[in-house]
């Protein structure tokens, strides 16, 4: 690591406007989901070669073919959770427009109770909600009719970048050459804190995301069945909560809206309960949050926030799923040199 007291020579100069081309070249022309399953293909792979100690097999073949086999395994698996995943989403969309009329039924219902002026900004019933949907949907038609091919290329992206990420990670098992020419020597330490800001990010969201819908869970498939209320579409709710959780700081809003709302259509008392569990659930989960994003993405979350409403203006949704990642990794570049 070096500090801000070391001169940085002209190769250093040079990986760092090459790295901020590349990254915005990665978001502009919609890579983003192919380099983010090869580094996750490949940080798992790296995980569990040094978790399993393989570096101390004998022999450099012997390294390779057990890296080879760990790879293969981690790349079937990551493929068939995407095609998995994307077959779940698939169905759960069919269940969306049932469970908008669920929530516009709700709203309808409890108008009353509703603060007048948060009830003019709703729309005065069903058939005006279904008005503007479809007015929504004639303003969108065009966007709306790419969106099945951008899913088929999204995952065809994600599932190469699975298999290159599995491919790249046979590298675990070659010795390290820290020589070689000085402009490639300064880029592969560009793409290693890539890498492991990466890493802290994506492990540590994932572990907030497994949390939070662990938590979910319990709230809507077990507590409320217990007390003998019976909440629609748990299922999704669930997915929703673990996806949108995956976005710092803005994730947990979305999903908690989403179950609010959802409660508001079975009543109003279960729509106050799911307000008070879930605002003291994430007000216990915000210190453990803040313990995992402190320590593995090294940020306070008003940082990110930041960052991810900057990323979203210039870039649009990509910027947003990026920002974190990119983020972490330019603090950690500027922190390396003592800079901040």
């Amino acid at each position: 690591m070096t500090t801000g007291h070391e001169r940085i020579n002209p190769y250093e100069i040079a990986s760092w406007i090459i790295a901020g081309v590349v990254l915005i070249v990665i978001v502009k022309f919609r890579l983003l989901s192919a380099i983010f399953a090869g580094f996750l293909s490949y940080e798992l792979v790296a995980l569990l070669f040094h978790k399993l100690k393989l570096e101390r097999l004998a022999g450099k073949w012997a390294k390779i073919v057990a890296v080879g086999l760990m790879a293969a395994i981690i790349a079937g698996l990551l493929i068939v959770a995407t095609i998995m995943a994307v077959g779940a989403i698939s169905n759960g969309l069919h269940s969306l427009p049932a469970m908008a009329v669920t929530i516009a039924d709700g709203l309808e219902s409890s108008r009353e109770i509703i603060p007048p002026v948060i009830a003019e900004l709703l729309p005065q019933n069903l058939e005006e909600l279904k008005a503007t949907s479809a007015a929504w949907l004639r303003a969108h038609v065009s966007d709306l009719q790419i969106v099945g091919a951008e899913t088929l290329r999204a995952l065809t992206h994600i599932l190469i970048g699975i298999v290159l990420g599995a491919i790249l990670s046979l590298n675990e098992a070659l010795p390290r050459d820290l020589g070689g020419p000085p402009l490639g020597v300064a880029l592969l330490g560009q793409i290693d804190r890539f890498g492991d800001a990466f890493r802290r990010v994506v492990f540590a969201q994932v572990r907030i995301a497994g949390i939070n819908a662990f938590l979910t869970w319990l709230y809507l498939g077990v507590a409320l069945p217990m007390m003998g209320i019976q909440m629609p579409y748990v299922n999704i709710l669930i997915g929703v909560t673990f996806v949108t959780g995956l976005l710092p700081v803005v994730g947990n809003v979305l999903s908690n809206t989403v179950i609010v709302m959802v409660s508001l259509s079975q009543s109003f008392l279960l729509a106050v309960s799911s307000l008070a569990f879930l605002v003291v659930i994430h007000t216990l989960e915000h210190f453990l949050n803040a313990h995992i994003i402190g320590t593995q993405i090294r940020s306070r979350a008003w940082e990110l926030l930041i960052a991810m409403l900057v990323m979203e203006s210039v870039f649009g949704f990509r910027g947003l799923i990026a920002a974190p990642v990119f983020y972490a990794y330019v603090k950690g570049e500027l922190t390396s040199r003592g800079l901040v």
